[in-house]
């Protein structure tokens, strides 16, 4: 294998797709596909990534209603066959919805609608999608959402610290994990999970807003370069 497929899957409401596009697509080798949300073919991806946005106006519940749509049938077989699936932000809340990862989003904390760089901390960095960060590394990332605030009971949480499924956590500038820094409220202060067997990725934060210094952090830009330099090793 000498190039990587990005398929980019497109609902209605979506408004990261293109973000997304020119993010994933800025390193050579790289195709990128926009997968229509009525389709039935991912089009020799080798990534499928759901982006950003409102996927059907967010009616009934963010996520609720894109979990139906054709192209997720095609995902979740996808992803079970152990190929790699990140959800960015609304594409977590669908990842949530269609039981590819364990837990909820509800309404931040504040009920308010965050837009802003946050300080996130790099849990695991031993995932297809993280493996050009540092353990423990604080990098900045922009949120953009109203229901980010992550939610799982007190025994899936245990799980998820058992199998080191949760990836990023929010923290200050320094790496510690405060109230203050958790803006969304999220139980342990998670933005990000991955599945058991670390071929999904769930995180709230944008990383494709954050792929060149001009949009004020390019810390998003090694989450593709990483994933890219993975599949081709492993092909």
């Amino acid at each position: 294998m000498d190039s990587v497929t990005m398929g980019i899957v497109v609902f209605p409401g979506s408004n990261c797709d293109h973000d997304t596009e020119f993010a994933a697509g800025s390193f050579a080798g790289v195709k990128t596909r926009m997968l229509w949300h009525k389709e039935h073919d991912l089009q020799g991806s080798d990534v499928v990534i759901l982006p950003g946005g409102f996927s059907y106006g967010d009616y009934l519940r963010a996520g609720s209603i894109a979990k139906f749509s054709p192209i997720m049938r095609e995902v979740i077989a996808f992803a079970r066959n152990g190929y790699p699936v990140l959800g960015i932000c609304n594409g977590f809340q669908v990842l949530l919805e269609c039981g590819l990862l364990e837990g909820a989003l509800s309404r931040n904390r504040e009920k308010k609608f965050i837009c802003r760089h946050m300080h996130v901390k790099v849990v695991n960095n031993r995932t297809v999608f993280t493996s050009l960060y540092d353990e423990n590394e604080v990098i900045s990332l922009p949120v953009a959402h109203g229901e980010g605030n992550y939610y799982a009971p007190e025994e899936t949480i245990n799980s998820l610290e058992e199998h080191d499924q949760i990836v990023f956590r929010y923290s200050d500038a320094d790496g510690r994990i405060t109230d203050e820094a958790n803006l969304n409220g999220s139980v342990s202060a998670i933005a990000g999970i991955a599945n058991r067997e670390k071929n999904v990725l769930g995180l709230m934060p944008h990383p494709e807003r954050a792929s060149e210094a001009v949009l004020g952090s390019n810390d998003g830009a090694r989450m593709f370069s990483g994933l890219v330099e993975q599949i081709l090793c492993r092909a």
